[in-house]
């Protein structure tokens, strides 16, 4: 095996458990998300584990993130802090919707939760933590952005995902397909219960970052029915829009970055 297969067997490790955030995952759950066979995910997991990229829970047994990892992100400097930038946006929309708001930021071919704001109702849709990655079209944040892509693009990371999808929800690449198109057709992604049932969530894109960041609003699903889920998406796209011109405004060159 070549020194480049190796660094991308350890990267897609290293994302399969980050797919979990601070939850962590079992062995058996890494080779089937990871796609390597578990003899081969218990050796890297050991020698990852000794440099401190990961460390395995005694009592779960579940490997996270270790502190290696926690010590490199303090040196990284992102090149633009779109998550603070969104901070009173999030906090709006979630006064408004009273529902969990979500800023999804693309990362290759995946979304990755880099923000998140409660609203206040009761029941919550806590279907993401900060940090969480997922293909991008898993999630109503991730399907907007899939769906901003370009048709060539767009197919081409569904068909990369095509294993993925039925691993970590309810979907299948054909499934995606159609989403996509329904979500251009009506202008907003929508998703019910592919992930957590009971929960639904929409999510549309930033002008001028449509193919890098989505924001979206996630509930419990009787809160979302086709009334309100107008309703949502017409607010997520007001703030959105305001939200641009913010990010936009003359001078700023922050954003000429691509992901």
């Amino acid at each position: 095996m070549s020194g480049t297969q190796s660094i991308e067997r350890v990267i897609n490790l290293l994302r399969a458990v980050a797919s979990r955030g601070r939850s962590g995952m079992r062995l058996g759950d890494i080779a089937a998300t990871s796609g390597l066979p578990t003899s081969t995910c218990f050796r890297m997991l050991q020698r990852l584990e000794a440099e401190g990229v990961l460390e395995r829970n005694p009592l779960s047994r579940k490997y996270q993130l270790g502190p290696l990892i926690y010590e490199l992100g303090l040196l990284a400097n992102p090149r633009f802090q779109l998550a603070q930038r969104c901070e009173q946006t999030l906090d709006a929309l979630a006064e408004r919707t009273q529902d969990t708001v979500y800023l999804s930021e693309r990362r290759g071919n995946e979304a990755v939760c880099s923000a998140r704001a409660l609203g206040d109702y009761p029941i919550k849709a806590l279907t993401l933590d900060v940090g969480i990655r997922r293909p991008l079209g898993v999630g109503a944040g991730g399907l907007a952005i899939l769906s901003a892509l370009a048709p060539a693009e767009a197919d081409e990371v569904i068909t990369a995902h095509a294993d993925r999808y039925p691993k970590l929800s309810t979907l299948s690449a054909e499934r995606v397909r159609a989403e996509v198109a329904q979500a251009r057709d009506q202008g907003y992604a929508f998703l019910e219960g592919v992930v957590f049932p009971g929960t639904a969530a929409v999510g549309v894109t930033i002008p001028g970052l449509a193919d890098r960041a989505a924001i979206s609003v996630a509930a419990i699903s009787s809160r979302l029915d086709e009334a309100r889920r107008i309703e949502v998406a017409s607010e997520l796209k007001r703030q959105a829009a305001l939200l641009s011109r913010l990010l936009h405004a003359p001078g700023d060159t922050s954003l000429r970055s691509k992901h």
